[in-house]
């Protein structure tokens, strides 16, 4: 079996975060759902590992700087994943353990210190346990869950690789 190059590895792992945003799009625009702040907090993860793999798709650089484009790439697919399992989880948490709704993710920014904002957003809120939409018995935040492990894995491929295909 020949492994792809990393030039195609990256336009595929580009082209897989391009149709999950128009995804977002989709669910956000067409069929006007509401993000909740741990969505949000994933959709920013999602578009930073990216932007690695583009900045790696469009760069093309020696072997050094392609493993910082996937370093980069893995720690936000890996800091994303760990929003998604957050979120997975308060959406399986039972019904009376369900953390109340709180701030939006706007609010939080534009009145909280950053630190702040982030205890909330690991927090979640009642607005994260909510499961809305579905696809093959997947919530959105199980699927933005194995999206980002395998971009993480993706990109842990391409750090450990030995040498260029």
């Amino acid at each position: 079996m020949t492994l792809p190059s990393t030039r195609k590895l990256n336009l595929l792992l580009v082209l897989l975060c391009i149709t999950a945003m128009v995804m977002v799009y989709y669910l956000d625009g067409v069929l006007g759902l509401e993000p909740c702040p741990l969505c949000v907090t994933q959709r920013i993860f999602l578009l930073l590992s990216g932007l690695a793999c583009l900045g790696a798709l469009l760069h093309n650089p020696s072997r050094p700087g392609l493993r910082c484009y996937a370093f980069a790439a893995a720690l936000s697919a890996l800091a994303g994943a760990g929003f998604a399992g957050r979120h997975v989880w308060l959406q399986h948490l039972p019904v009376d353990q369900i953390p109340t709704c709180g701030p939006g993710l706007g609010y939080m920014l534009e009145t909280l210190p950053l630190g702040e904002t982030l205890k909330l957003l690991l927090r979640g809120d009642g607005q994260c346990a909510e499961v809305v939409w579905t696809l093959f018995g997947l919530s959105i935040p199980e699927q933005s869950l194995l999206l980002f492990s395998g971009l993480f894995a993706a990109n842990v491929f391409q750090l450990v690789r030995k040498s260029e295909q």
